[in-house]
């Protein structure tokens, strides 16, 4: 079948619809029960708030309300993992600007942050009623738009090369030995025992919903920011050097209607705007959140979820950039930036606009003008 996510959606056959609808539906059923037996509410899953989570895990931060290793990140990378490895997917690959990569998870959590979550929560707080997110849904779509004008114009950070195998299982492995030393206990694991990380369901069920989410992922190429730049490159006139599909527009579609639906069932969807779990009424500061995470997701070739998805098969710069997000994680934590329900604090503010001009002046200087979208980028886009 090949990778669906490089298909035309209307030269899909139904199968590999079904495959697409299934990832949607099986991230938008797992966060809301996933809240409903424990997580965070209006969470359920959430990249950045769970690497956050598992940064303090690692005691890189003292927020003794952010300690926790999440075994939905864990499983992500492992179900990733496996998927590649059954379908001969699984290629060592690096090369392609890592330590870029690495500072550009910085920002990515530090966007995250702000808002108070990543793509995937945003779409999950929407899905539960909480109209604060449409203000990071318009920053995003910003963000995204921005990045493909860059991509049009000719940036590239470079063409990723085969490694030795050895390389692509160093995420993937950290991520089984963090999952042991939680199993067996080990003392230097911190938990908190009050706070939203204290918040969780049982790590068997956590720990499953991420490995199945996590090889339907890696199947169809799910990614909340290459869905939304589907929204422009749909039309009588292509991108350049990029085709037009749907697929994962029809993935994110199943996710928010079956988020919606499970929320509803679960007695967890109350439509408002004041007083939501987890929300920055901070409008402004809240958007300018999720245009940098999409600027930068577009720049990289993928969402923070997807960077998970991909380190889990092999590719080593998204791996740089799984550590830059860890490493974020940390830094929101110890410098005081995450937006709160109160507003975005004056060094939330100030990291965001260093955040926008570290993103611009790295798409002006990777820019080849004349050169249209790189090849490395098409794969993510078509």
């Amino acid at each position: 079948m090949g990778n669906p996510a490089a298909d035309n959606f209307f030269k899909l056959n139904r199968k590999d619809r079904w495959l697409f609808i299934l990832a949607g539906v099986s991230l938008g059923v797992a966060a809301p029960i996933l809240s409903y037996f424990g997580n965070p509410p209006n969470t359920g899953i959430c990249i950045s708030c769970f690497l956050e989570n598992i940064a303090g895990a690692l005691r890189l931060h003292e927020n003794f309300r952010m300690q926790y290793a999440r075994p939905e990140i864990i499983g992500l990378v492992l179900g990733s993992f496996f998927g590649a490895v059954r379908s001969g997917g699984f290629r060592a690959t690096g090369g392609s600007s890592p330590l870029l990569k690495f500072f550009t998870g910085i920002f990515l959590i530090i966007g995250c942050a702000v808002f108070i979550g990543c793509p995937v929560k945003m779409l999950i707080k929407l899905s539960a009623g909480d109209f604060t997110a449409l203000a990071g849904v318009a920053g995003i779509m910003a963000g995204v738009w921005l990045g493909l004008k860059f991509l049009e114009g000719g940036f590239r950070l470079g063409q990723p090369v085969a490694m030795p195998s050895a390389n692509g299982l160093l995420v993937p492995g950290s991520m089984l030995a963090l999952l042991l030393l939680v199993l067996f206990g080990a003392p230097f694991i911190s938990g908190s025992v009050k706070g939203s990380a204290a918040l969780h369901a049982p790590i068997w069920m956590s720990l499953v919903a991420g490995l199945a989410i996590g090889g339907l992922a890696q199947k169809t190429g799910f990614c909340i920011t290459g869905g939304f730049s589907r929204l422009f490159l749909w039309g009588p006139k292509e991108v350049k050097g990029c085709p037009k599909s749907t697929g994962l527009l029809l993935a994110i579609g199943a996710f928010i209607i079956s988020a919606f639906i499970a929320n509803l069932l679960t007695g967890q969807f109350h439509p408002g705007i004041h007083g939501q779990p987890s929300s920055n009424e901070d409008y402004f500061w809240n958007a300018m959140g999720m245009v940098i995470v999409g600027f930068g997701s577009v720049l990289i070739r993928g969402c923070p979820l997807r960077q998970l998805i991909l380190s889990g098969q092999g590719d080593t710069d998204a791996g740089a950039a799984v550590l830059g997000m860890i490493v974020g994680g940390a830094l929101v934590n110890n410098w005081g930036i995450a937006g709160t329900p109160d507003g975005t604090p004056f060094g939330g503010k100030v990291a965001i606009i260093v955040g926008l001009i570290f993103f611009l002046s790295v798409g002006v200087a990777y820019r080849q003008r004349g050169m249209g979208i790189a090849p490395e980028y098409q794969a993510g886009l078509d």
